[in-house]
């Protein structure tokens, strides 16, 4: 059986693979495990729901607020707000789970749903898999009369207290930087630029009226031209493009340079190591990430740890390890010591914070790294989980690492929200990364 769960949560088409039936059976089953532990006879579990603006969203919180309910749940919905304000405001409220309805940066029509437990933590895979199997097992009546669960609309302050939570976390004096902040008219339409205008940084707001159809239309951290043209035009000292949860954070600097998520990390943990705030001088970061972190950080005496893709196995080793920095490329950066996910808010003001800090620009800052060329192809496939063990696939990698030795990486790896595999080459030149990862997205692409 094909697993619901991907990488981050349970994603597809809405009302095609993701419907409100399903939800309701999600929120249900997700209910019955993630609050089994914390249920007495004085009050009733509590779970927090928050979604971005797509059109299905509101479709899909009705069901799953049923869902929970129906199990005895109650339900206290936060609105509009982004994927780290949920987690957050999980704790803040004391909730037993949270839940928020986003496909992050996928287009309008699809959706997604990524729950957390007590204490606003993604779940490791084993508790996904135990919802799935309690989705098939789970009777069909609930509890009665008072043993309902209530859906509480619209939390007034939610939206208040993820905002002085950001202002508590970053609180240095932004004045006299300029920035341009990119919505993709998502979930941070309206509270980012807030916070960053409460932290005294000049805020430009581009993106940032979702009318429940444009959220990431040409826009966001995956259209990143956008903001770039918006820092030249308007002479910003940087720019700040989120995707439509808000959970990832990419920049350019003042001359419309990109700054990925692997030069923010580097940054950020040169920042947090003179502070002594990175502790045991280490670096969480995933196998995507450019083999120039990993040059960088070695050159200022700081340890570069790697996991598989996704935030969640990040955190999994901050938290492992008792670390305090790390991230991916895409722009999630964790910070544990102010948050339980990736925060593309919270990254931004960090990264401002720095520049004001020091007094250095962006460009300077990211000079920190060398960024080696790499090219990226998602090659469409029609069964991504055979690609990796085909022999032609094998043959051709094999040839591909001989050919760049230790001037480059390779890397292949099934998508874990598409029916995508990843082709990845970094080399010491473009030419050379292109040539090698279209030979073997070719190969790929065959088989």
């Amino acid at each position: 059986m094909t697993r619901l769960f991907g990488t981050d949560g349970v994603r597809g088409l809405a009302n095609e693979a993701l419907t409100a039936s399903l939800a309701l059976r999600l929120g249900a089953a997700a209910a019955e495990v993630l609050t089994v532990d914390h249920r007495s006879s004085k009050r009733r579990p509590l779970a927090v729901v928050g979604r971005d603006p797509r059109v299905s969203g509101e479709m899909l919180a009705a069901a799953l607020s049923a869902g929970m309910a129906s199990r005895g749940v109650d339900v206290l919905r936060v609105g509009v707000l982004p994927t780290p304000a949920v987690a957050y405001l999980t704790e803040f409220y004391g909730a037993d789970m949270g839940v928020m309805i986003s496909a992050s940066h996928n287009p309008m029509p699809d959706n997604g749903i990524k729950f957390f437990s007590k204490g606003g933590h993604k779940l490791p895979d084993a508790v996904e898999d135990q919802i799935e199997v309690t989705m098939e097992s789970l009777p069909e009546t609930g509890p009665v009369g008072h043993g309902v669960g209530r859906v509480i609309e619209e939390a007034v302050d939610a939206q208040q207290h993820y905002l002085d939570h950001l202002k508590e976390s970053m609180p240095r004096n932004l004045a006299g930087i300029k920035v341009v902040v990119d919505c993709a008219n998502g979930a941070a339409s309206s509270v980012t630029p807030m916070a960053y205008k409460a932290a005294g940084a000049e805020v430009i707001a581009i993106h940032n009226n979702p009318n429940a159809y444009n959220i990431n239309d040409n826009c966001g951290s995956t259209h990143i031209d956008q903001v770039r043209a918006a820092v030249q035009q308007h002479g910003a000292d940087l720019g700040l493009a989120h995707d439509g949860d808000a959970d990832r954070c990419l920049a350019v600097d003042a001359e419309g340079a990109v700054v990925d998520g692997d030069q923010i990390m580097a940054i950020l943990a040169v920042a947090m190591k003179e502070n002594g705030e990175l502790r045991k001088s280490t670096l969480v970061a995933t196998v995507m990430s450019n083999l120039g972190l990993r040059l960088a950080m070695d050159s200022v005496g700081i340890v570069l740890r790697t996991t598989k893709v996704g935030d969640r196995y990040v955190l999994e080793d901050l938290n492992e390890h008792g670390l305090s920095l790390g991230g991916e490329q895409s722009g999630h950066i964790v910070m544990p010591d102010y948050g339980t996910t990736g925060d593309g808010t919270l990254t931004g003001l960090a990264l401002m914070s720095r520049m004001a800090e020091t007094g250095l620009s962006l460009k300077t800052l990211a000079e920190v790294m060398h960024v080696l060329p790499q090219v990226l192809i998602n090659v469409p496939v029609s069964d991504k989980s055979v690609i990796a063990t085909h022999p032609e696939v094998v043959a051709a990698m094999e040839m591909a690492k001989d050919e760049l030795g230790n001037a480059g990486r390779v890397l292949l790896r099934p998508s874990g929200t598409e029916e995508l595999f990843r082709v990845m080459v970094e080399a010491s030149s473009e030419e050379n990364a292109r040539r090698i990862a279209g030979k073997l997205a070719a190969v790929v692409a065959h088989v």
